[in-house]
């Protein structure tokens, strides 16, 4: 759950930042003349204390947030969208220039925002980032261009190098690499978008033989951009990101020979791995020219640590894009017998112990909503699609399983596909509308289940964030299919706020105190269970019913194209019985016809 300082000090340096705000505010808008702005600005900048700032880059939009260091109160932020492309079936790219064009005036505009409340911008002391992971950007070194658009985590083409990879394993096993990776081989891990990236794309071939390639995930390509780029920026990423690669030893903590052999990535491009909480470079440009970068935590780490999920055996639950489960299990990695992953939860210094994590990933949850946007034109927005669900509260047994890239946790089966079962006459947009919602918490029970068993110790309540928290309907019906409460915390950006914790904390800046004893709870919604646990189940059950369905859907085997011959003879027993069928009718007539 999420904490800040303790409730004396937390609601009085609160109270005086709303106060101030508000009084800013007024005043702004009552003093019109460009003299009264200049004395205001001079004369009544509000002094709030150390601010941090934290780069939220997900898969669909870019933030920039600042937050109070004291009161862990957001000031202010500005948001930009991020364009997809999907040039073929499977395929998910962004642009990693629109991607950093969009940090940089998120920063520009938020600095604009604080200024215009009279907040001075030099009291930001440190900058977070915390990124989409495993999307995989590879860029020149002596140029600073990209070398090919980022390959998005839901990213499919690689899915033949993965069951080729598999397929070579003793006894076709996709955990083979699990015990140094925590990891199943899978299309979801940049390894093999990285070795799909050196064996596709001329440019990026041809930077790796010159020896001009650097990798890396978001978090890299940021703060080697930030930090000056092809002038001096500084090559980094944290332990979060890198345990997300298939080619770090989550164990020893650094980059593995033998992994990086097994996918023949020369370790010259990858970047070096820090702590999730240390300085690694200053900005380069812009207003926040100078201010440390000193933290890095991917998304879902970030989330767990603004969560305060600390303590081993607390557990998060975050609604983007798609939908992830983490849970604490201390500085000991425990791995699943039940499809979850093994990774690093965040490790808070260079001197501080690893934390490590279970976690259960779902591909997609919030980017159902927008394909029923985008893709069907049913809704205009996510808001809309809530008001269609609560007005028939039900999907009149309608179930959706949108595997779109394949299934993620506990099945990792690529081979599995979208499917909508249980239509009839009845059956309209509202019931697919309720389906969609219900799809995100049936996935979300699934992998739950499966940390509940791998742990031994059920949760009693699941903390939530995320955008799609909003939604109230949904997070009544995750309490529903849960059988457990739902919490919500008063504060819902969590991902930015751990970002900002982490680059708080950081040694040199120590402006965030992530001491237990300084830490106490805010104000939550919870969410109780309205359904009795026999409906549930059986809801439950008939979802179940449906994945099994939506599997083995899609092979990347050869089929006949037409280009070869293809006969019901080529099966030697099928062709004896037909020939065999054929003469007895033959021979049938032939007796008749005597006869």
């Amino acid at each position: 759950m999420l904490r800040l300082l303790k409730k004396p000090v937390a609601v009085r340096m609160r109270s005086a930042a709303s106060y101030a705000v508000s009084d800013l505010k007024r005043a702004l808008l009552s003093w019109n003349s460009p003299m009264n702005g200049t004395m205001a600005a001079s004369s009544d900048r509000i002094m709030l204390g150390p601010l941090v700032g934290a780069i939220d880059q997900g898969t669909s939009s870019t933030r920039f947030l600042v937050f109070n260091a004291k009161t862990a109160e957001l000031l202010s932020h500005h948001q930009v969208e991020i364009q997809q492309s999907f040039p073929k079936e499977g395929w998910v790219e962004e642009d990693p220039k629109e991607i950093l064009k969009s940090v940089y005036e998120c920063m520009d505009r938020t600095c604009e925002k604080l200024t215009q409340l009279n907040i001075d911008i030099s009291n930001i002391k440190a900058i977070g980032v915390t990124n989409q992971r495993e999307t995989t950007l590879v860029w020149d070194k002596e140029t600073g261009e990209p070398l090919y658009n980022a390959i998005v985590w839901l990213d499919l083409r690689t899915q033949s190098t993965v069951e080729r990879l598999i397929n070579n394993t003793p006894g076709r096993n996709k955990n083979h690499l699990k015990h140094k990776t925590g990891l199943p081989i899978s299309t979801y891990f940049s390894a093999v978008k990285l070795r799909w990236l050196m064996d596709n794309v001329e440019e990026v071939h041809k930077a790796v033989v010159s020896h001009t390639a650097m990798f890396g995930t978001v978090d890299s390509w940021l703060i080697w951009c930030l930090t000056g780029g092809k002038k001096g920026g500084v090559h980094v990423t944290d332990v979060t990101n890198a345990s997300r690669t298939m080619l770090f030893n989550i164990h020893t903590l650094d980059w593995d020979p033998d992994l990086c052999n097994y996918f023949g990535i020369p370790m010259e491009i990858l970047p070096k791995v820090r702590s999730s909480s240390e300085i690694y470079g200053l900005m380069n440009s812009g207003p926040l020219t100078g201010i440390p970068i000193s933290g890095c935590l991917g998304d879902q780490s970030a989330a767990l640590v603004g969560q305060m999920c600390f303590q081993e055996g607390q557990a998060k639950n975050t609604y983007g894009t798609g939908c992830f489960l983490l849970r604490n299990t201390g500085q000991k990695p425990v791995i699943s017998d039940h499809g979850l992953l093994t990774t690093i939860a965040y490790k808070l210094g260079r001197d501080q112990p690893a934390c490590y994590a279970l976690e259960g990933s779902v591909a997609i949850a919030g980017a159902v909503v927008r394909w029923l946007k985008d893709n069907l034109g049913i809704i205009q927005s996510s808001t809309e699609l809530e008001k269609l669900a609560a007005g028939v509260g039900t999907s009149y047994g309608c179930y959706f399983v949108p595997a779109f890239s394949g299934l993620y946790a506990p099945y990792w089966e690529p081979s599995a596909r979208g499917i909508i079962c249980g239509l009839t006459q009845f059956t309209n947009k509202s019931h697919l509308a309720f389906a969609a919602l219900e799809a995100v918490c049936f996935q979300t029970r699934e992998i739950l289940d499966a940390m509940n068993q791998d742990s031994g110790i059920p949760l009693t309540q699941l903390q939530v964030d995320g955008g799609m928290t909003s939604n109230k309907l949904l997070m009544q019906l995750q309490a529903d299919i849960l059988c457990i409460p739902v919490v919500k915390p008063s504060m819902p950006e969590t991902t930015a706020l751990g970002a900002a914790m982490a680059a708080g904390a950081a040694e040199g800046v120590r402006v965030w105190s992530l001491n237990p004893e300084d830490l106490t709870e805010v104000t939550s919604e919870k969410f109780e269970p309205q359904i009795n646990p026999e409906e549930s189940e059986f809801r439950y059950a008939r979802w179940k019913k449906a994945v099994r369905r939506s599997m083995n859907w899609e092979t990347t085997e050869p089929v006949n194209n037409g280009n070869e011959e293809s006969s019901i003879f080529s099966s030697v027993p099928l062709g004896f019985y037909i020939l065999g069928s054929m003469f007895m009718f033959i021979g049938a007539k032939y007796i008749a016809g005597y006869k």
